[in-house]
């Protein structure tokens, strides 16, 4: 039986993103590989050519790559953009952690392709914590320590 697709959620920069790194996977970066493995095929003895099987490895890397990115296109879904103030799914986050201030973006690991912070998945401890949360808004949650950690919400806004 076939796992069931999971939607996937995306600003719309990095579903910009992935179908950009998905045009130059199946063009330009697919072309450059198959060049090289008819170079190496044209070596002649295939058997103990290293070029040829680190060329046909990347294909496969590349081929798997592909494949990922069409699943996720076409499970995307674009994210509305949560109020100025809100935590969100596609917020940019400060929280003060123990008098330390933490920026993130709150979403899936796709966004992190087009944005610089690092990512909180929403299915995370802090995640679940803080997505409804307002700024000024203080919550909990347990780390996976069994730890009850404190963190407030400093700024809350949306991932441009």
């Amino acid at each position: 039986m076939a796992e069931e697709e999971k939607t996937i959620l995306l600003t719309q920069e990095a579903y910009d993103k992935l179908k950009e790194e998905l045009a130059w996977r199946e063009g330009e970066y697919r072309d450059e590989i198959t060049e090289r493995i008819a170079a190496a095929r044209a070596e002649g003895d295939l058997s103990e050519n290293g070029g040829y099987q680190a060329a046909r490895e990347e294909q496969g890397k590349n081929e798997g790559r592909v494949n990922e990115l069409i699943v996720k296109l076409r499970n995307a879904k674009i994210l509305e953009a949560p109020a100025a103030g809100t935590v969100g799914n596609g917020s940019v986050v400060t929280i003060d952690l123990a008098g330390r201030d933490m920026t993130y973006v709150l979403g899936s690991r796709d966004i992190a392709v087009a944005t610089d912070y690092d990512v909180i998945s929403p299915e995370s401890p802090i995640g679940a914590a803080i997505l409804g949360a307002h700024e000024g808004d203080t919550v909990s949650y347990k780390a996976p320590n069994g730890r009850e950690i404190s963190v407030t919400v400093k700024e809350a806004r949306p991932l441009q």
